[in-house]
């Protein structure tokens, strides 16, 4: 089965809590801090890989998690890192986020993105050893890995790209100039999906695509039109394959002004491309004279009349293409980090959000005094304080930060 399109959910690891540790010592009432650190979380990435030809694993199974950091123990033993998660995805994927904005656009094989990165690993008390507290009791909680929903959408990777009605013969064409073995059958829709096929003659090569039978009304979905004209999108080249057959409900004439306009419908770049006109079935009475009055090569892809002709002409305009945009250029988006946390009324409450914010509180006991200055100080630092009274916050009422509630006190951790 071929599957081109899935949504998949994926989660990183969490990291591993640090731990508060002591071994006895001499000179040292408290003894000395041992407490290693947690391992962070692993990721899950998305790597480009030319081996995979469908998008079918994630449709059958969308979950995807990477492995958990292993939290600290004594004797400065950090926790094992979680092992990263890398999952294949074929050429051309393009990557988008909960909120449908482009994020990746695989195409070149290697390139890889970080969907959502593994949870931090929390400190252990050794890490927090200062010249003002040689021995300091606190530890950190991993964080939790993030989780989020991934639309996955391939294009196919092609320099040309087959385009005609339903039976024209394009099945065929593919089959006869590569070693692409499509469904071929006399009656229409015989294509489903898309094929790719390598096409090799005369020392030239190129990759030809054959896209499944367009109808009008294709480029708003008519007949999934729209579905296969994307595989359309990265191609360099189009050939439009017409049919002369009175099977066909038009003319050719009219497939081809049809084609041209659900085209230009979907992209109009994609419209401005090179193109090349083929009528099929030169075997066919009139067919000859048909192509020249359209302008377009008489073919057979039946029995390889004037085919070796049109794969020449169709090298030559992606040569020419290749001259204009020698390289196919994926990104994968890199974000501006954006606010450091928000405040937001939450009820009868105050809610801080944001990775840093949570850092900041994610102590293993914040009944500990010296656990609960310390966050005070991190979270004065990032001007939460300041934040929460410019918000219109005044001491006792309650701050929500993750899943801890307290009573805000201005300035407390200046009192020290």
């Amino acid at each position: 089965m071929f599957v081109d399109r899935v949504r998949v959910s994926l989660r990183a690891g969490n990291g591993g809590a640090g731990v508060a540790s002591f071994v006895k010592a001499r000179g040292k009432p408290k003894g000395r801090p041992t407490g290693g650190n947690g391992g962070p979380g692993g990721s899950v990435i998305l790597r480009a890989d030319p081996s995979g030809a469908t998008l079918l694993r994630y449709q059958r199974n969308p979950h995807h998690a990477a492995g958990h950091g292993t939290h600290g123990e004594g004797d400065l033993r950090h926790g094992r890192a979680g092992e990263d998660l890398v999952l294949a995805v074929p050429l051309g994927t393009v990557v988008r986020d909960e909120s449908d904005t482009l994020v990746a656009d695989l195409v070149a094989e290697g390139q890889e993105l970080i969907a959502v990165r593994g949870g931090r690993g929390g400190l252990g008390n050794a890490a927090f050893v200062s010249p003002s507290n040689r021995a300091p009791a606190i530890a950190e909680q991993g964080e939790y890995g993030r989780e989020a929903w991934f639309t996955l959408e391939m294009k196919l990777l092609a320099d040309a790209a087959l385009i005609g009605f339903p039976n024209a013969g394009k099945s065929t064409f593919i089959s006869r100039v590569s070693a692409a073995k499509p469904k071929i059958a006399d009656y229409p829709f015989t294509t489903l999906e898309p094929n790719l096929g390598v096409v090799g003659f005369d020392g030239r090569e190129f990759v030809l695509a054959d896209i499944p039978g367009l109808i009008e009304g294709a480029a708003e979905g008519k007949g999934l039109g729209h579905e296969f004209l994307r595989h359309t999108e990265r191609a360099r080249v189009l050939v439009i394959i017409l049919d002369p057959a009175e099977t066909q409900p038009v003319s050719p004439g009219e497939q081809l002004a049809t084609l041209r306009r659900e085209i230009a419908d979907y992209s109009s770049e994609l419209a401005s491309r090179p193109s090349l006109v083929l009528v099929n079935k030169a075997d066919i009475a009139g067919a000859r004279e048909i192509a020249e009055t359209l302008g377009a090569r008489a073919v057979s892809a039946l029995n390889g009349e004037g085919l070796r002709e049109s794969l020449h002409a169709i090298a030559d305009l992606v040569e020419g293409a290749e001259r204009e945009a020698p390289q196919r250029q994926g990104f994968v988006l890199h974000r501006p980090l954006g606010p450091t946390f928000q405040v937001v009324r939450e009820d009868d409450a105050w809610r801080v959000s944001g990775q840093a914010v949570e850092r900041a509180v994610g102590f293993a006991d914040l009944t500990m005094l010296e656990a609960a200055d310390m966050a005070a100080r991190r979270l004065s630092r990032l001007g939460v304080d300041d934040a929460l009274v410019s918000a219109g916050a005044v001491a006792g009422d309650e701050v929500r930060i993750g899943e801890i509630n307290f009573e805000f006190t201005p300035g407390w951790s200046e009192e020290e």
